[in-house]
């Protein structure tokens, strides 16, 4: 029997130091709650920033990096090349991009007056060769219309 009573010291052993170590829980628990209910208070100081005048660099807008992103290549075509005659150019440009940045960029690139932006969407087509089925994919097409007596020279001869 003095074997059952060991363990039933050390169970009670162990009863002891778990409320022994409650209490200690408590009171940080409380103090922890005390810092969060009444937090310090501090002064806000209110600085006003001053801006600095953009410099020579930062005037200019960087339009000619984002010009040659936007622009991906003329169009070149039979139709293209009759609308050279009445100073309409054709290129084919990003998917995201709109007439504002179409417009900048080739001002930008060709240093001409673009006098307005038509832009078209050509949808994927299908294609087959044997069994074998893909996708030519689409693309983004804008004519655009210069100044009279203005050039781009989008062949150099």
């Amino acid at each position: 029997m003095a074997i059952l009573d060991i363990l039933k010291r050390k169970k009670q052993e162990e009863g002891k130091k778990k409320n022994e170590t409650k209490p200690a829980k408590k009171a940080e628990r409380s103090a922890k709650a005390q810092r969060i209910a009444k937090p310090k208070k501090e002064k806000i100081v209110k600085t006003e920033q001053v801006r600095s005048e953009p410099g020579p660099a930062e005037k200019k807008p960087k339009t000619a990096s984002i010009s040659y992103l936007v622009l991906k290549e003329p169009h070149v075509t039979e139709k293209a090349s009759a609308l050279v005659n009445i100073n309409q150019y054709v290129f084919k440009v990003l998917p995201g991009a709109n007439k504002n940045e179409i417009k900048q960029s080739i001002e930008g690139i060709y240093g001409v007056n673009v006098t307005g932006v038509r832009i078209i969407n050509i949808p994927s087509k299908s294609k087959r060769v044997g069994k074998t089925q893909g996708i030519k994919s689409g693309y983004k097409k804008a004519i655009v219309g210069i100044r009279s007596g203005q050039k781009i020279d989008i062949m150099p001869r």
